[in-house]
């Protein structure tokens, strides 16, 4: 199997795995666990299994302190500041909501990758990114869109997610280049998880353990095996071998997922326009992915 395959394998499965966050999120807050202590909870459980697995494959060390004030960086834009916004605004705002404004997060990416890591902005990539965006907001506007006052702030918290997210995959690209994943990973959250105690803990100090369902056990299982320590590694490992904007753009790929896994489960139908928007979609990560378009590519 290719290099490129596996990167866009990995990619997809990142958005698999988050397509069903939103709703998985909802079952355990603000009911069983609050917001913060859920993060808590991710984080921290995310860190032991980083630094476990690090210890049994890895065990490679920093070797320029200087990259410490980067970790840390990554760790309050990509870990703490990222998730503190997510859950707390998906707890105000809806599901539905929360998915639309993340897809913008690829023209984010595309906008900080331009001023920062200097990529190049091709016809294809604008292209890409501007059909993906349109095809994911159509996916998603329905009847049951609504940014009405009672949601306001959740989904303001979601945007500045999207964007500090967006940020965080610009700025741990050159990190990943010079280690493992594994090891830019498990600093970033070692130090997000010390960031996010503060907010995290007293909401922990109410959470009724012995009461919770074992379906709620289990979706918090998803939400820190998968959802976080499976996904920052996947999307790592694919950050060191593909440009930022291709994996930014796979986030356009979760309300396709998040369609299907509804599908699937009885809870939507599949309709010629949702078929139309998901083609969008794949078309525009796929013009995201090439490095120009074909016809533009320069004669010999």
């Amino acid at each position: 199997m290719s290099k490129t395959l596996r990167v866009h394998l990995a990619l997809f499965l990142v958005s698999f795995i988050y397509a069903g966050t939103f709703t998985i999120a909802k079952e355990v807050m603000p009911v069983f666990v609050k917001p913060m202590g859920l993060i808590v909870i991710r984080v921290w459980g995310a860190t032991a299994l980083l630094w476990l697995t690090h210890a049994l494959f890895v065990r490679e060390r920093i070797r320029d302190r200087k990259d410490y004030f980067t970790l840390i960086k990554c760790s309050f834009f990509g870990v703490a500041a990222n998730m503190l916004l997510f859950f707390k605004g998906l707890a105000i705002t809806t599901p539905i909501n929360g998915a639309i404004l993340m897809v913008c997060s690829p023209l984010f990416v595309g906008i900080f990758a331009f001023f920062i890591l200097k990529e190049k902005v091709t016809a294809n990539k604008i292209a890409g990114l501007v059909l993906g965006l349109l095809g994911a907001a159509l996916l998603l506007l329905g009847p049951t869109l609504s940014f009405s006052s009672q949601t306001l702030q959740g989904d303001i918290m979601v945007m500045l997610n999207a964007i500090i997210y967006s940020y965080y995959l610009i700025i741990a690209k050159p990190l990943l280049h010079k280690y493992s994943p594994l090891t830019v990973i498990k600093w970033t959250f070692l130090f997000g998880g010390i960031l996010v105690l503060p907010f995290g803990l007293p909401e922990l100090q109410g959470v009724q353990w012995a009461q919770m369902p074992v379906n709620i056990w289990w979706c918090i299982v998803y939400l820190v095996a998968g959802a976080t320590f499976l996904t920052y590694l996947l999307n790592g490992w694919a950050l060191r071998h593909a440009n930022s904007s291709l994996v930014g753009a796979y986030i356009y790929l979760q309300p396709i997922l998040a369609s299907v896994i509804a599908i699937t489960l009885g809870k939507d139908e599949l309709t010629p326009a949702k078929v139309l928007f998901s083609a969008m979609i794949f078309v525009g990560v796929y013009l995201v992915s090439l490095p120009r378009f074909p016809l533009l590519r320069d004669k010999k």
